[in-house]
Parts: structure tokens; C-alpha cells; sequence
């Protein structure tokens, strides 16, 4: 098997592939030592990190069950929801934009897709890729993934109402773009995320387990946003009977959690907060 760890060259971070040993086919991926992603090659339909389960449910949500869907991912990470595209709506045609070729390079190798799969992988920077993209995409993207990091933390770039405002035009009616907040006490950072959504979209909504919500530990909130009606009647029950059971805030609620946060701009925006070192954002 070619190698398992190489180091980035964009930026600088040490990417590595660990097989877990209770579960053969099953792997981590770790970049700086932060865990990014979890595969597993004979199930890829069974998402390990409990945040992705959160966006696997709004693919799960967006159209009817089984319909191919067209999929934009704003970070590539080890393709664990590319692979549950895949898995649960053949057919699909997915868009992936990772800036480190390096690290696409590294998971291909180790951890290469199904054969057939109708994935396109175009390598740099996620805002000027977005940016270039063909027109066709413009109006038909049924759900883009917005789960960008370097290391543990979100460039400051891809966090503002701008960023969104290229985002936005790619949505197919009733579309989905659902995003990966990392935040820890206090929740600042998210609820600026919650308030830029709320100005580029009409229908916000997040999920994440109560311990988050009160701002008592770093983890990962996700948020979803829509230019209409959020399909979400059923979600509320899927968060709840998860492993780590999750509660979905909108409407009146969700405005209370924005209180009045400021909305990010290119002038305003900074990266998301760094975690302790000891801490881990997601474990399978």
C-alpha cells in the first residue's frame, strides 16, 4: 500500500491515514493531528463523526430518497460524503474543490473511489475556484457542503457574506448549503456564522447537542440555509436518535442564538477559533 502520511505543501500541516483496528476498512484522517475525516471503504453509508452525520441527514432530506442529486463540497477532506453521495443516490454528480493536491493525491491512493463514480476533483483555493466554475452549475447545485479547514481552523476568506453571496447563486430551488462551524465558549464565532446566513438566505437553521449550545465546549455546530422552506419536518427525530443525539434550532429560537451577532463581511472576517491542543472536533 503506497504511503500513509505526506506533508502538505500549501500548508505545511502533516496529513495521515490510520486504519482503525477493531473495524478493517474503517479510517481516520488526521491533518496536524486534528481529526478531518472518517472513511469506511465496505460502508460508506455510515457516517462516524457525529457533525457529518448532521450533514448527511440534510442530504438525506434534500430530495426524495434514492433520486440523484447534483453535490458541490467546499473541502475535500478523505471524500466521506462524496463516498455517502455515492452510496445512497447513485447517479449523482458530485464537484469537490480541495486546495491541497497533495492531500487529494494521498486518499486517492489509499482510499480510491467506486468505479463509475461521477466525482470532479478541481484543485485550489475554494472561493476563487467557486468563483470559475462552469455556468451549468449556476441554479442546479442541490446541496453544497461548506466544511473548510486548514488544520483546526477556518480561513477567515470563506466565513463572510461575500463568500456566501458566490455560494448563493449555485442553488437549485429548494437547495441546501449546509456548513461546519467549529466554535468553543461563548459560541461568537457561530453565532456570526448564523446571522451571515440569515442576511444571504431566507431559511436558516442549525443543529448541534445541548453542551455546544450553552457554550460549554469546543465542538462543531451545523448550520443550513436555503432560499426556501427548509425540509426539515422529519430532522428533529433523526437528530435525536443519533449516537450523540442532537436538537435542531430555527424560527424564533434561532433568533434568539444570533442576539444580535454581527454579520461578517471581507472587512470584518477573521479565522475560527483554534481549539486546545488536546481537544479533538469530532471522534468516530
Amino acid at each position: 500500500m503506497p504511503e500513509l502520511e505526506r506533508r502538505l505543501a500549501v500548508s505545511g500541516h502533516l496529513a495521515r491515514l490510520e486504519e482503525s483496528r477493531t473495524r478493517p476498512g474503517s479510517w481516520t484522517l488526521t491533518v496536524d493531528g486534528t481529526p478531518q475525516s472518517h472513511v469506511d471503504l465496505e460502508q460508506p453509508e455510515w457516517l462516524g463523526f457525529e457533525y457529518v452525520r448532521r450533514i448527511g441527514h440534510a442530504i438525506d432530506l434534500v430530495r426524495e430518497e434514492g433520486r440523484p442529486i447534483t453535490a458541490l463540497h467546499l473541502g475535500g477532506g478523505a471524500f466521506t460524503l462524496p463516498r455517502y453521495v455515492i452510496a445512497t443516490r447513485p447517479g449523482s454528480r458530485q464537484q469537490v474543490i480541495e486546495l491541497e493536491s497533495d492531500l487529494v493525491d494521498l486518499v486517492r491512493a489509499n482510499l480510491p473511489f467506486p468505479r463509475g463514480a461521477q466525482v470532479r476533483v478541481r484543485h485550489g483555493d475554494a472561493r476563487e475556484v467557486l468563483a470559475k466554475l462552469p455556468a451549468g452549475l449556476d441554479g442546479a447545485v442541490d446541496i453544497a457542503v461548506v466544511d473548510i479547514f486548514s488544520g483546526a481552523r477556518t480561513p477567515a476568506h470563506v466565513t463572510s457574506a461575500e463568500f456566501h453571496g458566490l455560494v448563493s447563486p449555485r442553488l437549485a430551488p429548494g437547495g441546501i448549503v449546509v456548513v461546519n462551524v467549529a466554535d468553543g465558549a461563548g459560541l461568537a464565532f457561530a453565532r456570526s456564522q448564523a446571522a451571515t446566513l440569515s442576511h444571504v438566505y431566507a431559511h436558516v437553521a442549525l443543529a448541534a447537542d445541548t453542551g455546544m449550545l450553552k457554550g460549554r465546549r469546543f465542538g462543531n455546530v451545523v448550520m443550513y440555509a436555503s432560499h426556501d422552506p427548509l425540509p426539515f419536518a422529519g430532522l428533529p427525530r433523526r437528530l435525536a436518535s443519533d449516537p450523540a443525539p442532537a436538537k435542531l434550532v430555527d424560527g424564533d429560537e434561532l433568533a434568539r442564538f444570533i442576539a444580535g451577532a454581527p454579520v461578517v463581511t471581507d472587512a470584518t472576517a477573521v479565522p475560527s477559533p483554534p481549539p486546545a491542543r488536546s481537544v479533538f472536533l469530532s471522534r468516530p
